[in-house]
C-alpha cells in the first residue's frame, strides 16, 4: 500500500508517528512523509496533491494520515485531502470537533457522555458567573493540549483580568494561564474529586488499553506510569466516544470521581505510551482503516462488545 503521513514540526522527532512510518516501511509498503511546517504549499494546484511533493499525485495514496497538534497547519490539507474523497485517518471532520475542547463538550453533552459541566468565555474573569458552589474550576484553553495553560482556581476571587489567578499544571511547557489577550476560547469545568491519578485509556485496532499516571493539577504525587487492568465501565465509555465522535486512533483521559468515570479529554492519535507493541499495533491499524477506506468509525469496538474487547480488562 501506499501511504501519505503528515507530521507536524512538533512531532519531526518521535517515535510516535515515525516508528510507524518505520514500521510499515519495513513491511514493504510505501509511506511518502509530509512536514506541513515545513513544506511550501501551492493551493492553486492542491486539487491535484501536486505542490505538495513530486511523489504526491492525485489518488496515488491508499490514505492519508496526520499526528497533529491544536492549531498545526496539518488539519488543513488533511481535511483538504478529505474534500477530494481521499481516505484519511483518523477522519478529518473528528479531529476538527476533538481539537476544540468546547465542541468536544458540546457533542458529550448532546449524547449523554459523562463529561463535567462546562463554561466558554472568552476572557478568565468571567468564570467568576460560574455559580459558586461549581468551584474549584479547571480552566483551560479550549485549544490547548498536553496539560499547557491548565489551571486549577480555587475561588472566584483568584480570576483576574490578567489571567495569571489558580494553580497553574504540570506538564510540558504550561506557562502563565491564558489571558484575554490570547484571543482564544477557554472553557472551565468543575474540579471531579479524585484520588490524583488519571487514567489514560488507549484505542487501537479494536483493542483499548489503560494507563495510570499523575493527575497535572497533582503535580506533587510520585505516581508510577504503567499499563493497569481496564474496569469495564470505563471500556464500555471509550468504545462509545469512539462511534460518537468517529474516531478510530484515539485516547481518552478518564477520571474516577465519586460518581464513576468521568471523560476530562479527548485526544486523536495519541502516543499510545505504555501499549504493548504499540507501533506494530498502530501500523496495523493504520493498513485495516486504509484498506476500509477509513469506515471503521470507532476502532472496531462498539459500546455492546467492548467490554470484551480489551486484553487489560478488570472485573
Amino acid at each position: 500500500m501506499r501511504l501519505c503521513f503528515l507530521v507536524e514540526e512538533q512531532y519531526r522527532h518521535d517515535g510516535m508517528p515515525l516508528d510507524v512510518v518505520r514500521q510499515l516501511a519495513a513491511w514493504g509498503h510505501q509511506v511518502d512523509v509530509i512536514r506541513p511546517g515545513g513544506s511550501l504549499i501551492r493551493l492553486s494546484e492542491f486539487s491535484e496533491l501536486s505542490g505538495l511533493s513530486a511523489a504526491v499525485q492525485s489518488g496515488a495514496h491508499d490514505a492519508w494520515v496526520l499526528k497533529t497538534v491544536s492549531g498545526g497547519p496539518g488539519l488543513t490539507l488533511l481535511e483538504g485531502a478529505a474534500a477530494l474523497g481521499l481516505t484519511t485517518v483518523n477522519d478529518a471532520r473528528a479531529i476538527r470537533t476533538v481539537r476544540d475542547k468546547a465542541l468536544t463538550a458540546l457533542v458529550a453533552q448532546q449524547h449523554g457522555l459523562p463529561m463535567p459541566v462546562t463554561y466558554a468565555a472568552a476572557r478568565p474573569e468571567l468564570f467568576a458567573e460560574v455559580p459558586e458552589e461549581q468551584f474549584p474550576l479547571v480552566v483551560k484553553p479550549a485549544a490547548g493540549s498536553s496539560g499547557r495553560g491548565v489551571r486549577l482556581v480555587r475561588t472566584p476571587g483568584q480570576l483576574t483580568s490578567s489571567g495569571d489567578g489558580g494553580e497553574a499544571a504540570s506538564g510540558p511547557g504550561p506557562g502563565p494561564g491564558p489571558g484575554p489577550e490570547d484571543g482564544g476560547l477557554l472553557i472551565a469545568q468543575p474540579y471531579v474529586p479524585n484520588s490524583g491519578t488519571d487514567l489514560k485509556v488507549y484505542c487501537v485496532g479494536g483493542e483499548a488499553f489503560a494507563t495510570v499516571r499523575a493527575s497535572p493539577l497533582r503535580p506533587e504525587l510520585a505516581v508510577d506510569e504503567r499499563l493497569v487492568p481496564l474496569p469495564r465501565e470505563v471500556a464500555g465509555l471509550a468504545a462509545e466516544i469512539g462511534a460518537v465522535f468517529g474516531l478510530d486512533l484515539y485516547g481518552i483521559d478518564v477520571l474516577l470521581g465519586p460518581d464513576g468515570p468521568v471523560v476530562v479529554d479527548v485526544n486523536d492519535f495519541p502516543s499510545f505510551r505504555k501499549v504493548p507493541d504499540a507501533v506494530a499495533r498502530v501500523a496495523r491499524a493504520v493498513l485495516d482503516l486504509a484498506r476500509a477506506g477509513g469506515a471503521g468509525g470507532h476502532g472496531g469496538l462498539t459500546p455492546q462488545s467492548a467490554a470484551f474487547v480489551p486484553a487489560q480488562a478488570g472485573t
